[in-house]
């Protein structure tokens, strides 16, 4: 898109710069949506600010998967995901009060973990899988997209009728209406969806300039997809996530991570089906797995994290979250020394 490297430089840095603008506004304009909605915080988090944060990485992914570069494709996919449950730890060192965890305890936050997790597996059981396509789309693909759809069913449930509660501390941040978010919601919406396009458009010029630097320096696509695009595309979270904290949106914060990474598998289903040379599960390099291995054990830890509720731990941060840094940094070692 870009014919030169400064160019591709500059364009890659204006586009990070406009998803870090357009996603602190999200979150303002969100957490004022859930209220006047009646959704609450972890819904909306759930179904449109998860949808919306994900815009760039399914601009970024689905173009490169058209481009005919799985490896590209995948590793910023993935390598977001990995990025977006590290952004939960790096909240929960920025949230001082107390245990990230313990605060915005929900059971909507447990069940978006338990779904992550299965969906995580399935293009990872697709590559270990023999090559069969059906119209160039493996049969795991329809099926992502049918527990993704489930998943969602599970969730309106809990929400409607839940079955486990957490114990309320002191610490505890209750997902409550505020009242001074009533009044008329249709300029809110307005910015909203504004926002929300400017993030998908930056995230396709992104990539488009993500591309050139690759191509034209040389570097291995799994580590520009998995570093390079998959922080600066995963911004919207973080930004969003750094913003729900400081409003004192504590359930939105932590429900927008696990949404938009359940969401970000229906970014994996596009690119397969957007990917016209068959499965991509098939052609993407083996290294791919290693993010998606990370992601299904950082969730983990944070799932078991959400269930023990540490008040305090090692620098008031609680375990899983110290666990997750330490995670995630020896993950990316690992990749920059196998590409």
């Amino acid at each position: 898109m870009f014919s030169s490297l400064i160019l591709n430089i500059i364009a890659f840095s204006t586009a990070a710069l406009v998803i870090v603008i357009a996603g602190s506004q999200l979150a303002r304009r969100a957490d004022t949506l859930a209220d006047r909605t009646g959704l609450g915080e972890a819904l909306f988090g759930v179904l449109l600010l998860a949808g919306v944060t994900s815009l760039p990485d399914f601009a970024a992914t689905l173009s490169a998967a058209i481009d005919a570069r799985p490896d590209l494709a995948m590793s910023n996919v993935m390598g977001s995901m990995a990025a977006n449950l590290l952004f939960l730890g790096v909240a929960d060192v920025v949230y001082r009060k107390a245990n990230l965890e313990h605060a915005a305890a929900s059971p909507i936050n447990l069940i978006l973990a338990g779904l992550l997790i299965v969906l995580l597996t399935m293009p990872l059981l697709a590559i270990i899988t023999p090559k069969v396509n059906q119209w160039s789309i493996h049969p795991i693909t329809p099926v992502i997209v049918a527990t993704y759809l489930f998943g969602l069913h599970l969730v309106h449930r809990t929400r409607i009728k839940p079955m486990w509660f957490p114990r309320l501390t002191h610490q505890t941040v209750a997902d409550k209406p505020n009242k001074q978010h009533r009044g008329r919601s249709s300029s809110v919406w307005v910015g909203f969806i504004g926002m929300a396009i400017a993030t998908g458009i930056a995230g396709w010029v992104l990539m488009e300039a993500a591309k050139g630097i690759a191509d034209q320096t040389g570097l291995s696509e799994t580590l520009v997809g998995g570093l390079l695009t998959a922080l600066a595309t995963s911004t919207p979270e973080l930004v969003t996530t750094i913003v729900a904290i400081r409003i004192g949106a504590l359930t939105l914060a932590v429900s927008n991570i696990f949404g938009t990474n359940c969401f970000n598998m229906l970014v994996v289903a596009a690119a397969d089906v957007g990917y016209a040379h068959g499965s991509i599960y098939h052609d993407m390099a083996p290294v791919q797995m290693i993010w998606g291995l990370v992601s299904i054990l950082m969730t983990a830890i944070l799932l078991m994290g959400l269930v023990r509720r540490e008040t305090y731990g090692i620098g008031r941060i609680g375990f899983e979250s110290a666990l997750i840094l330490s995670v995630y940094a020896v993950a990316l070692v690992v990749v920059v020394v196998s590409t």
